[in-house]
C-alpha cells in the first residue's frame, strides 16, 4: 500500500524518526547497564549500537539539507520522551521487551512511510532505517528468562499486548491526514493489519501469545 499522500513533511519525518532511534538508543544503554550479568551488557550494549547508527544516519539526512538536527527533533522530543516513559515496563524485562517490541513495530512503519517522501532522502531514510538492528540478543536473553521462569510468559505477553497501542498512537501521530477521513483510514488500514501480524511474529519468537 502507498502512503505518498499521507506522507509528512520531509523534515518532520527526520526529526521523529531520528529522536525515535535515539530514544530506542538510550533505553537499550540503561537495559545493558542494569543487566545482571556481562553477556547480557554486551548484547543488549550492541543493540545499543545499531540504533545509535541508524540515528547518526538519519541525522546525516537533516545535515545534508543544512539543517540543524537538534531544531529539527526538538517539537518531537517531549511526546517521544513520555512514549518511552510509558514503555519502560514495570522492572528490567518489560523494559527490554518494550523496546524490542515498539522498535520493531515502529521501524517497519517509518520504512514504509519512507517509501512515500518525494525524491531521494525517502529511499536514503529507508535503508538506514532497515539495517540491522541488533535485536538477536535481546531475544535471547528473553526466552532465556522465559525458559528459565515460565510464569514470566503470560505477563509479559499481556505487557506486549498493551505496548502495542501506544505504538499504533506514535505511528499515526507521523502521518499527515488528509480532509478525506474515511479515504485516509482505507489507507491506513492495511498497513497497519501488517505491523500489527509483524508484531504477531515477533512474540510468537519469543514464545508468547500477541
Amino acid at each position: 500500500m502507498d502512503l505518498h499522500e499521507l506522507a509528512p513533511d520531509l523534515l518532520a519525518f527526520l526529526g521523529q524518526s531520528a529522536y525515535l532511534q535515539f530514544g530506542v538508543f538510550e533505553s537499550l544503554s540503561r537495559a545493558a547497564s542494569a543487566a545482571p550479568d556481562l553477556d547480557a551488557k554486551d548484547g543488549i550494549g550492541r543493540a545499543a549500537g545499531f540504533a545509535l547508527a541508524k540515528y547518526q544516519g538519519l541525522v546525516a539526512e537533516i545535515r545534508r539539507r543544512g539543517d540543524e538536527p537538534a531544531v529539527v527533533m526538538q517539537p518531537f522530543a517531549g511526546a517521544i520522551d513520555d512514549f518511552h516513559e510509558v514503555v519502560a515496563g514495570a522492572d528490567w524485562l518489560e523494559g527490554l521487551l518494550g523496546v524490542h517490541v515498539t522498535a520493531g513495530l515502529l521501524d517497519d512503519f517509518f520504512i514504509r512511510l519512507a517509501h512515500g517522501l518525494a525524491g531521494d532522502p525517502g529511499p536514503r531514510a529507508a535503508q538506514v532505517l532497515g539495517l540491522d538492528s541488533g535485536q538477536d540478543a535481546v531475544v535471547q536473553i528473553l526466552q532465556d528468562a522465559i525458559a528459565a521462569d515460565p510464569r514470566l510468559a503470560s505477563r509479559l505477553a499481556m505487557w506486549g499486548r498493551r505496548l502495542v497501542g501506544d505504538t499504533l498512537l506514535v505511528a499515526r501521530s507521523a502521518l499527515h491526514h488528509s480532509n478525506n477521513l474515511d479515504s485516509d483510514e482505507q489507507r491506513i488500514e492495511p498497513i497497519f493489519t501488517e505491523l500489527i501480524a509483524a508484531h504477531t511474529r515477533r512474540m510468537d519468537a519469543l514464545g508468547l501469545t500477541a
